[in-house]
């Protein structure tokens, strides 16, 4: 826990999950400010989970780093963090739920046979229903697929306003246990909610996709559904996504200011020039800041304003991320 928890009346309960793949990143705090602002302004609870699902993927020592630049940054997570790695038994025990339902079941598809016969969707391959009716003669289960329906699960953003597909048409019947063992995001990220009664889910526009399958297994499960709100992501000035693919510069736990000016000004709230700390920073952005000032796009780019620009040149140049301290 870090620092004292606030009031609840308002029974709002926000978290931000960020994956330990290395350091935070603009794209991230980006996501991270909309959140911790939205929670603050509600009276709200915010929760820190390291979703560290994908082991083969995780940087050592990440996790810690990104702890420690959202302290530097002035967040304040209101109870323990929770790390999905530990919450294997949980991913199960909804795994057989589903199954019990009849809404699971066995395939043995690889990526490449998927490619060459599926039509594309919205995400790629749409998977062509190959092991839906039984694995065929001499294939073993690779993976665990949910059974999905076609109705369209329709949901209206805070930010984006309404949206939805039917994931059957654009989707297909997805990955719930990967071929590698590892439970799926999808799944996880559902019971992580449920579990910690989160209320409202403020994060990036990448996300934005995959809320409909959340939907359909809050729906199975028997699980509420939270308030949705997804905030633009952060391009640079080539129009790409900034990330840790892109090896995007970590922000600078030193100097923390520039970055969370930087993001809240993309997030199209009034300035917080004059603030001198964070703690200053966020003492008044909680009560200012207002959702529907959030640009209802899919992304933002740092070019778009010469002011904006300058300050993001400084902020998310290219540079090797540093985890140790």
């Amino acid at each position: 826990m870090n620092g004292e928890a606030p009031s609840v009346a308002s029974g709002y309960r926000g978290r931000f999950a960020p994956s330990p793949t290395g350091p935070l990143h603009f794209g991230s705090l980006l996501a991270a400010v909309a959140s911790y602002a939205d929670a603050r302004a509600h009276d709200g609870v915010w929760l820190l989970r390291i979703e560290d699902l994908d082991r083969p993927r995780e940087v050592a020592g990440a996790a810690d780093a990104i702890r420690r630049t959202l302290h530097a940054f002035g967040f304040e997570w209101d109870e323990p963090v929770v790390f999905q790695s530990a919450r294997l038994d949980a991913y199960d025990a909804a795994l057989a739920r589903l199954d019990a339902l009849g809404l699971v079941y066995g395939c043995g598809c690889s990526r490449a046979e998927i490619a060459a016969r599926a039509r594309t969707g919205l995400e790629g391959p749409i998977y062509p229903g190959t092991c839906r009716s039984g694995l065929p003669t001499g294939r073993r289960t690779r993976s665990l697929r949910l059974r999905t329906a076609a109705d369209p699960i329709d949901f209206e953003d805070r930010i984006q306003g309404r949206q939805g597909h039917s994931v059957a048409e654009s989707i297909g019947d997805f990955v719930l246990r990967r071929a590698d063992g590892l439970h799926a995001y999808q799944l996880a990220v559902v019971v992580d909610d449920a579990w910690q009664g989160v209320t409202h889910v403020v994060r990036g526009a990448d996300l934005l996709l995959s809320t409909p399958r959340q939907i359909g297994l809050q729906r199975a499960l028997g699980l509420s559904t939270p308030s949705h709100a997804h905030v633009p992501l952060a391009l640079d000035d080539r129009g790409r996504k900034l990330s840790k693919s892109l090896a995007a510069a970590p922000v600078d736990d030193d100097d923390p200011l520039p970055a969370l000016r930087l993001a809240w000004r993309l997030l199209g709230q009034e300035p917080l020039d004059d603030a001198g700390s964070p703690r200053a920073f966020w003492r008044r952005a909680a009560a200012i800041w207002r959702i529907e000032r959030v640009p209802p796009r899919s992304s933002v780019s740092l070019r778009t304003e010469p002011e904006i620009g300058s300050q993001a040149a400084a902020i998310t140049r290219l540079r090797p991320p540093s985890l140790a301290r």
